[in-house]
C-alpha cells in the first residue's frame, strides 16, 4: 500500500481539473450568473436549485444543506469514497501521476479503486469471451431480439465461460486475490471453495454514472443451469442495486438536456430504445423503482416547478424551467400492473411530471422494435398518457359503468387515487374527468365523494419537507434558495439586510473570496481592512486580512476558513460561491477594482469625516502642531480618494 499523496500533487489535481465538468455528471447544470452555475442538489431534495458550483474558485456549496467543499470532497460525498480514492480517481480522469511520500507512483491504491479495476477487468474478459465458440447461445440470443455485434459492444455486453474457475484464474494472474474477487462480488463462497459467481450465461455490464463499471446482470441461456433468469452483483462496497440505474452512463447527458428520462424494465430494453433514438432509457437493476432513484435522477433532471427568486440588483430571475418528464413503460399483465402501483406510490417524490406509456400487443420495448421497428418505439414514448389519468383508469377497470351499482363502486375506488393530487389545478381538472368517465355530476356526484377520501389521507412529511417558500424577503440575492438556513446554522447571505451598506461590503468580500487576484493588491489589502458596517461581514473582513499572505494560493478559500470562528463558517462558504451582481461577458477585473474602490473610497470618507471633526474639536492657537497635523492627514486622504478615482 502505498503512502500518503505528495501534498504538490494534489493541489496540482485540483487546480486541473473542472468543478463543473465532474458535477455535471451527477447534476443538470446551467448558468447562474457570470462565473456561475447552480442545479439541483445532489444531498438533499428540493424543488428550486439552490446548490451552486464556481469553477473558477473550484467550490460548490447548498444554499438549502449546507454542503460545501471542493472537487474531492463531492467525490468522496456522492461516491462514498476515502480522500486519497477521490484523488486518484480525479488523477486519472486528467491522465496526471501521482507520486507518494513513498516514492510510489500509482493510481489503483484504495480498497474502492482495487474493486472498480477488478470489475473493468472482468467485464474486459466477459466480452473478449463473447466471440468464443462456446458463446454461441449468446450471441443467438442477441441476433434473436435484433441486436448485432456493434450492439454487444456498445453496451458492453459480454458471456461467462461455463466454468467454476476461468474468470478466478483470469483475474488472479493479472494480479487480483480471491478476496478482493470475492468482495467484488465476482466470487461466490462454497462450503469448501470459491466459485465464479457467473457460469454459462450473457451478461451486461453495470456502471455508476461516471462509466466505472460496478457490476454485472446475468441472463440464463442453459436449459441445465438450475439458477434464476436474472443474476445480479450482490449487494457489495460499490453496488448498491437500489442507488443504481443501468444504462445511466449513456443516458445521462441527454437526460440532462432533453429533462425526459425513460424508465422501462430490462437490459434489452434499454439497449432496443437507445438503438431506436430513445437515448434516455435506463432500466433498475434486480429492484423495483424507489426513493434512492429519485435521488438519483432529480438532479439530472433539473429545476421542474421552482420560481425564479429576483437578483442582487432587484432585475427579474430567468423564467421558471419547464417540467422534467419521466415516463415509465409497463407491461401490461399483473407484474406490470403491481410495477406501476409502486412507481405511482412514489410519484409525488418527483418535482417533474410522470407519464406512462404501454406498448400495444403486451410487447415490451424490445419486443416492439424487433415486430414493429425503431419508429415503433419512438412512437410509444409520443403516446405516453400522465401518471394520474393511468391509474384512474386503472382503478375504473372491472366495474361495469352501465350500472349505477358499478359506476358507485368504480368512483368509490377511484376517489383515493384522486385525493392523492396535491397540485389544486390537476386536482380540480381530474375530478371533471372522473365525473365525465362516470358519467356523473362533478360538483354534486364526484367532489364530496373525492374530499372525503382527500381529508383521510395524511400527506406524506417528506413532501411537505419538498413545498417550496413563498415568502419573497428571502429572495435576496440571484438564483438562491427561497428558503434561507435557520438561525442555529449561523449567519448566512440569505438573512443579510438589503441596505446599501452592506450590499457592498458582501459584493467586495465575494469579489475577493472568488477572485483574489483580479484587483490589484494594494487595494485588496485596503479593502480588507476597512471598516465593516455589518458585524457578520466584519468577521470574515477579519479572517481574509488574517490571511492575506495566502491571497495568491491555490488554497486561498481553505486558508480563509481556517482563520473564521466555527458560526461564521457557512457564511464564508456561501460568499465563496454565490454569483456576483454581474452580467455574463464582462470583464471581471474591472468589476472587482469597482467593488473594491468603491468600498475602500467609502472607507476614506469615513476617515475624512473623522479628521474633519477632530479638527473641528482641535483649538488651532493652543494647539497648533496638532491641528496641522490634522490637516495633513485630511489632504492625505483626499489625494488617496483623488488617486483612487483616477483624477
Amino acid at each position: 500500500m502505498a503512502g500518503l499523496i505528495k501534498r504538490g500533487d494534489i493541489d496540482e489535481v485540483r487546480s486541473r481539473v473542472n468543478i463543473a465538468d465532474v458535477v455535471s455528471d451527477y447534476v443538470s447544470l446551467k448558468g447562474a450568473g457570470i462565473g456561475s452555475m447552480k442545479g439541483l442538489c445532489p444531498f438533499h431534495d428540493e424543488r428550486s436549485p439552490s446548490f451552486h458550483v464556481r469553477p473558477q474558485v473550484g467550490r460548490y456549496h447548498c444554499f438549502g444543506c449546507g454542503e460545501d467543499g471542493d472537487v474531492f470532497s463531492f467525490i468522496q460525498k456522492t461516491d462514498h469514497t476515502t480522500f486519497q480514492e477521490a484523488v486518484e480517481r480525479m488523477a486519472a480522469r486528467i491522465n496526471f501521476t501521482l507520486h507518494y511520500e513513498d516514492g510510489a507512483q500509482a493510481s489503483d491504491h484504495g480498497n474502492r479503486a482495487r474493486l472498480l479495476a477488478a470489475n473493468e477487468a472482468a467485464r474486459e474478459y466477459f466480452a473478449e469471451q463473447l466471440t468464443s465458440a462456446e458463446a454461441d447461445p449468446a450471441r443467438r440470443f442477441l441476433g434473436e431480439r435484433g441486436f448485432d455485434p456493434a450492439a454487444a459492444q456498445r453496451f458492453g455486453v459480454g458471456f461467462a465461460p461455463k466454468s467454476f474457475d476461468s474468470l478466478r484464474s483470469h483475474l488472479k494472474g493479472r494480479g487480483f486475490t480471491e478476496e478482493e474477487q470475492l468482495t467484488a462480488g465476482l466470487l461466490s463462497q462454497g462450503d469448501r471453495n470459491v466459485y465464479d459467481r457467473f457460469r454459462g450465461r450473457l451478461l451486461w455490464p453495470i456502471r455508476d454514472v461516471t462509466g466505472a463499471t460496478i457490476g454485472f446482470g446475468a441472463r440464463k441461456l442453459l436449459e441445465d443451469d438450475n439458477g434464476p433468469k436474472y443474476l445480479n452483483t450482490p449487494e457489495t462496497p460499490i453496488y448498491h442495486k437500489s442507488q443504481v440505474l443501468y444504462g445511466l452512463d449513456l443516458a445521462r447527458r441527454d437526460i440532462s438536456k432533453s429533462k425526459r428520462v425513460v424508465i422501462v424494465e430490462g437490459y434489452t430494453d434499454v439497449m432496443a430504445c437507445h438503438l431506436a433514438g430513445v437515448t434516455t432509457a435506463v432500466a433498475t437493476c434486480g429492484t423495483s423503482f424507489g426513493v434512492e432513484h429519485i435521488k438519483l435522477l432529480r438532479p439530472m433532471l433539473g429545476d421542474a416547478r421552482g420560481s425564479a427568486p429576483t437578483s442582487v440588483r432587484g432585475e427579474n430571475g430567468p423564467a421558471p424551467s419547464a417540467p422534467g418528464e419521466i415516463v415509465f413503460t409497463f407491461d401490461p399483465d399483473a407484474a406490470g400492473q403491481k410495477a406501476a402501483s409502486r412507481a405511482f406510490a412514489e410519484e409525488q417524490r418527483f418535482t417533474a411530471q410522470t407519464f406512462v406509456a404501454i406498448a400495444p400487443e403486451g410487447f415490451d420495448p424490445c419486443d416492439l422494435r424487433l415486430n414493429r421497428g425503431d419508429d415503433a418505439v419512438r412512437r410509444l414514448m409520443d403516446s405516453k398518457q400522465p401518471m394520474f389519468e393511468f391509474m384512474i383508469r386503472q382503478s375504473l377497470v372491472g366495474h361495469d359503468l352501465e350500472t349505477v351499482e358499478g359506476r358507485a363502486a368504480a368512483l368509490n375506488a377511484s376517489a383515493p387515487v384522486v385525493a392523492t393530487i396535491r397540485d389544486s389545478s390537476l386536482y380540480k381538472g381530474y375530478v371533471r374527468n372522473l365525473a365525465g368517465w362516470l358519467g356523473l355530476d362533478p360538483e354534486v356526484d364526484v367532489r364530496p365523494v373525492v374530499d372525503r377520501a382527500r381529508s383521510l389521507a395524511t400527506a406524506p412529511k417528506a413532501i411537505e419537507r419538498l413545498a417550496p417558500s413563498s415568502d419573497p424577503s428571502r429572495q435576496s440575492i440571484t438564483s438562491l434558495p427561497e428558503v434561507a438556513p435557520a438561525e442555529d446554522d449561523g449567519p448566512s447571505i440569505l438573512r443579510l439586510p438589503g441596505d446599501t451598506s452592506t450590499r457592498m461590503e458582501r459584493d467586495a468580500l465575494m469579489a475577493i473570496l472568488q477572485h483574489p487576484t483580479a484587483a490589484s493588491r494594494d487595494l485588496t489589502t485596503h479593502a480588507a481592512f476597512a471598516v465593516f458596517v455589518n458585524g457578520s461581514l466584519a468577521v470574515v473582513r477579519d479572517a481574509v486580512a488574517a490571511s492575506l499572505d495566502q491571497l495568491d494560493s491555490a488554497n486561498w478559500i481553505e486558508a480563509v476558513l481556517a482563520q473564521t470562528p466555527a458560526p461564521f463558517v457557512r457564511l464564508v462558504q456561501e460568499l465563496a460561491v454565490g454569483p456576483l451582481p454581474e452580467r455574463e461577458g464582462h470583464d471581471m477585473a474591472v468589476y472587482c477594482e469597482g467593488i473594491l474602490s468603491s468600498l475602500v473610497e467609502r472607507d476614506l470618507l469615513r476617515k475624512k469625516a473623522e479628521l474633519l471633526g477632530k479638527m473641528h474639536r482641535t483649538d488651532a492657537k493652543a494647539a497648533p502642531d496638532a491641528y496641522r497635523l490634522l490637516a495633513t492627514q485630511v489632504v492625505e486622504v483626499e489625494a488617496a480618494r483623488r488617486v483612487l478615482r483616477n483624477e
